[in-house]
């Protein structure tokens, strides 16, 4: 499980899709004579949002269904990561990072909790994060049915 500073467990993001390729580098040199930068699939999903769209960063943030604060962060790292490459002359390689494709979440989905130990599925109460629901057959946390704490979690390595 990824973590950020201060220990606790990133959130999932929501991306509209996977990179279209996996590497990008400078011309004339061979990959394996450079350094690599890993930007990972939810910062080069914000940049995409923020940068290649035009959307304000609370707009963008609600769309990879972060706070507004979280998006401006993973906007920074992406934003100095690939400055830093374009200008030190390194590969960037897009893959990891914890997020889940818009797409994979029916809609039918969105609306149950299911428990991360047995199973048990429990329909979604508006307001209430379902990891603060415990399940009523074992007792264990609940996860948003399809999310990433539901077994569809992407670290980065």
């Amino acid at each position: 499980m990824s973590h950020n500073r201060a220990g606790r467990p990133k959130s999932c993001r929501r991306v509209t899709d996977t990179p279209r390729v996996r590497c990008f580098k400078p011309q004339g040199v061979s990959r394996n004579m450079l350094e690599e930068v890993v930007v990972t699939v939810d910062e080069l999903e914000a940049i995409r949002l923020a940068d290649f769209e035009g959307f304000y960063q609370a707009e963008a943030a609600e769309k990879m269904q972060v706070s507004r604060q979280t998006f401006g962060r993973i906007l920074e790292s992406a934003h100095k990561k690939i400055a830093g490459a374009l200008v030190e002359g390194k590969s960037m390689v897009f893959d990891g990072g914890v997020f889940m494709k818009s797409e994979d979440i029916g809609e039918e989905e969105k609306d149950r909790c299911v428990c991360s130990s047995c199973g048990y599925e429990a329909e979604h109460r508006p307001g209430v994060p379902c990891r603060a629901m415990t399940c009523s057959e074992c007792g264990a946390s609940m996860v948003r049915k399809g999310g990433c704490g539901a077994g569809r979690r992407r670290d980065a390595q």
